[in-house]
């Protein structure tokens, strides 16, 4: 592991370590894994994942209405 200096805006840096804190997230490990990401040709995907999609993709599909249908069936009359 290194060592490295950057130059963050002072109030993105408070709200990213506050956002941490709070969540227990190490913010080194966070910048690491969005270097990593960022510079992966392929992102790795799980194999449970994959085998889950499949199993959706495979699912028919179920009509749930429009927006018009729900503000019918619960009496709504416009957008608030």
């Amino acid at each position: 592991m290194v060592l490295k200096t950057f130059n963050v805006q002072e109030e993105v840096y408070s709200k990213y370590s506050k956002y941490c804190k709070e969540r227990g997230i190490s913010m080194s490990k966070q910048v690491t894994m969005f270097m990593k990401v960022q510079t992966e040709d392929e992102p790795e995907v799980r194999e449970e994942y994959l085998a889950k999609l499949k199993k959706i993709e495979k699912e028919g599909r179920i009509h749930i209405g429009t927006i018009e249908d729900f503000r019918k069936r619960y009496g709504i009359k416009e957008d608030v």
